[in-house]
């Protein structure tokens, strides 16, 4: 039986609606079944709507849809756009005694709550009802119960279980026309969002200090990393503001040690001239921008991939950076322990950018991320000079790449400036030496190009291609599937590692398609603008996205279905 079911709990925030999506996630994760969870939450504490809606798959699955099956008020508000996403057949939740329509399933939540133990096991009790409806066995629930509550007490333990099955029963008598064999499948991997990805690729690319300032959505990646501080040497520092953060992560990295710091739009803009200093000294710097709707303060808690051409153009004049947007919890892991590597070996900033959608959506990923079986080292030492007293840590080479030594750890003497330099570290306004200066740094690109990877290309052959990047990829390669069994020829590209840009490599892949078609999440196609200003190659159309909401396959095929070929 192929299952494939979206459900939507919706309520205010404080009534625990992520506690309800977690166990759903949960339940299904451990019952073998392939789950994907995005948070559509506001910015106020308290007041507002806010959702988790979880898709159930027997298949893997990296995408929303904008389709719901099952919808659970919490707090019994609903507009007439959630009504309108219910299927034909769906059912509603409410916390209710009695059906106020035909697709309503009347749970009296709190009541049922309160009879547990307290009116804080609500969302145990939504959880249960939902369960109920799927038909799924209660023991993996009240196992999963069991672990989670079991450090606290025997007394909540207790309490939640039974809120849960008075939910689970209250619903026993309704039909629902999705309700599925849950069979006896064994687990599904692991589930993981894309904050905890980036925090174990930290640690994975031997990240051994990080600072920041707190900014939705970047926050999440330095709580998760906060949780491995006393369990391995790792120093985590909330500070007064970005300009701190960058700076002490600049100090750290220039004193030998692998540091980053994470941020979104508005902080990245306070980090730019930090971002200089590290690019003019050749200090390696990881920063993680989880991109949101601006400008300014914008839309907090949303989504976006506005900040693009930012990053690649932020600070004053030109200087070599690595810029990288993972498209999953996987890739998010493995861009990161790159980024580390990358930017010690090439002394250079590297940026990754993810967003809100993929910080806090959870997926199932089915095999264990495997860390680096060592971590390189690009460090040299008076052992491996022949004479330290000669070192020059700006030392004119072909590659670009100057012998990289460590302050106050020999007799090497290590001299840098924010101010263009010699080749020793003294400030010179020299018009040789500048040029010489910038050519050297400049040198570095096409080694870094030479460390990209290809972006995914996915039936490239097709006379239509879809090009996107970073976190909309699960949704673009839905939708060719979708577009194919309808008979489109199409294809897509979706990129990762975006700069510096890989030129003649995007040509090769797009010249063989009649036409390419950009598929982002910000109102001016900004990663069509990067292709058409680096190749000449102009996109035949676009499909933008830019509410604060993530991508839903459906809406990728209805607008290529409105284009003209």
């Amino acid at each position: 039986m192929n299952i494939d079911i979206s459900i939507k709990i919706g309520g205010e925030a404080g009534q625990g609606i992520q506690t309800v999506g977690d166990l759903l996630a949960g339940v299904c994760q451990k019952a073998g079944l392939y789950v994907m969870g995005i948070n559509d939450f506001e910015s106020r504490i308290r007041g507002g709507q806010s959702f988790f809606q979880i898709r159930i798959c027997s298949s893997p699955v990296s995408a929303p849809v904008n389709k719901v099956h099952l919808l659970v008020a919490l707090s019994n508000q609903l507009s007439e756009k959630q009504k309108e996403d219910i299927v034909d057949g769906g059912l509603i939740i409410m916390d209710s005694k009695e059906a106020p329509a035909d697709n309503v399933v009347p749970v009296s939540i709190r009541d049922l709550a309160v009879q547990s133990g307290g009116k804080v096991m609500a969302n145990t009790v939504a959880a249960g009802a939902i369960l109920g409806l799927l038909g799924a066995p209660f023991a993996i629930l009240q196992d999963l119960l069991t672990q989670r509550f079991m450090r606290k007490s025997q007394e909540i333990v207790d309490n939640n279980i039974t809120a849960a099955k008075l939910g689970f029963e209250a619903v026993q008598e309704t039909h629902f026309k999705w309700a599925f064999d849950w069979g006896t499948g064994d687990p599904k991997g692991t589930l993981i969002n894309g904050s905890q990805a980036i925090a174990m690729g930290a640690l994975a690319g031997d990240c051994r200090f990080a600072a920041f300032y707190p900014m939705s959505p970047a926050t999440s990646v330095m709580r998760n990393l906060n949780t491995y501080v006393g369990k391995v040497p790792l120093v985590v520092e909330q500070v007064e503001d970005e300009i701190a953060a960058v700076n002490m992560v600049i100090g750290a990295s220039f004193a030998g040690v692998r540091a980053m710091t994470s941020t979104s739009g508005g902080g990245f803009a306070l980090m730019v001239e930090g971002l200089g200093l590290a690019a003019i000294t050749e200090t390696p710097l990881v920063i993680v921008n989880a991109q949101r709707p601006g400008p300014a303060t914008g839309l907090p808690t949303r989504t976006a991939q506005a900040d693009l051409l930012f990053v690649i153009r932020a600070s004053q004049d030109d200087f070599p950076r690595f810029v990288f947007a993972p498209s999953s919890p996987r890739e998010a892991f493995e861009v990161t322990a790159r980024a580390f590597n990358l930017a010690d070996k090439y002394q250079v900033p590297v940026i990754i950018l993810t967003d809100q959608y993929l910080n806090d959506s959870l997926f199932v990923e089915e095999k264990p991320f495997k860390a680096p079986d060592q971590v390189e080292q690009f460090i040299v030492t008076d052992s491996s000079m022949a004479n330290p007293g000669e070192y020059k840590r700006f030392s004119l080479t072909e590659s670009g790449i100057s012998p990289r030594a460590l302050p106050c750890n020999g007799d090497a003497l290590v001299m840098a400036t924010g101010n263009e330099h010699t080749e020793d570290g003294h400030i010179s306004e020299d018009p040789i030496n500048r040029v010489q200066m910038v050519d050297k740094r400049n040198a570095k690109i096409p080694a870094m190009i030479a460390e990209l990877n290809s972006p995914e290309s996915y039936h490239e052959e097709s006379d239509i291609l879809l090009v996107g990047w970073g976190s909309t990829k699960g949704a673009i390669k839905e939708a060719v599937d979708i577009l194919r069994t309808d008979g489109k020829n199409i294809g897509c590209i979706c990129y990762t590692d975006i700069w510096p840009f890989p030129v003649d490599e995007a040509v090769t892949l797009l010249k063989k398609a009649k036409q390419f078609i950009m598929v982002e999440q910000n109102s001016g196609a900004q990663f069509g603008q990067l292709i058409r200003e680096q190749t000449g190659l102009r996109y035949s159309s676009s499909i933008l996205k830019y509410d604060g909401r993530p991508f839903y396959p459906s809406e990728i095929v209805d607008q290529i279905n409105q284009i003209k070929e």
